[in-house]
């Protein structure tokens, strides 16, 4: 009886400790691979801490007149550009993160390479915005929001920003610029 208890016990501490670890690149809701929407700006170090931030100051203080956070891997490729809610507070969460290499993906695979056709497939599109040189395309179900530049769209789309677009006026290879994932 006692070996059959410490057999389990010794199972059991197996079992718990071989946990799924957080692929480091899955962009999910409420998170980026360790990056949640609970993060604190004072974290990212040790989120990071193979990685190098930029407009880091020192301690727990990031430069006051700079908001964003730049995030770049060892080779110094950019990575990620973390906004955080309040500018210069070593306690704010992040607010807003902008995916900028590749590697990032969505759990249906979505990355900055996919193109609009990508994203229909894989999501719902909640609203498409008509800006001056941009339309962002905005996915509520997993907080994203895609920027397409105007010049991917047919012609008699580019310059009326009264023009209300939809998605089928989107042509399916329509390339993403930007690729943004916001907690609010």
């Amino acid at each position: 009886m006692h070996k059959s208890f410490i057999y389990i016990a010794i199972v059991s501490l197996l079992l718990t400790s071989c946990g799924k670890n957080q692929d480091p690149f899955l962009i999910q809701k409420q998170n980026i691979g360790n990056l949640t929407d609970s993060t604190q700006v004072k974290d990212l170090k040790m989120i990071f801490e193979k990685d190098s931030i930029a407009n880091y100051k020192g301690a727990d203080e990031f430069t006051v007149n700079i908001s964003d956070i730049n995030i770049f891997d060892k080779d110094g490729k950019p990575l990620l550009s973390i906004s955080p809610k309040t500018k210069a507070d070593s306690t704010a969460t992040v607010s807003s993160v902008r995916i900028l290499d590749p590697r990032y993906k969505t759990e249906k695979g979505i990355s900055t390479l996919s193109t609009f056709k990508d994203i229909e497939k894989a999501y719902t599109i909640s609203k498409i915005d008509n800006l001056i040189s941009f339309i962002i395309v905005n996915v509520k179900e997993i907080n994203a929001s895609f920027t397409i530049d105007k010049n991917e769209l047919p012609s008699n789309l580019r310059f009326d920003r009264s023009i209300s677009i939809v998605a089928s006026q989107i042509p399916d290879n329509a390339k993403i610029k930007y690729f943004f994932v916001h907690w609010n």
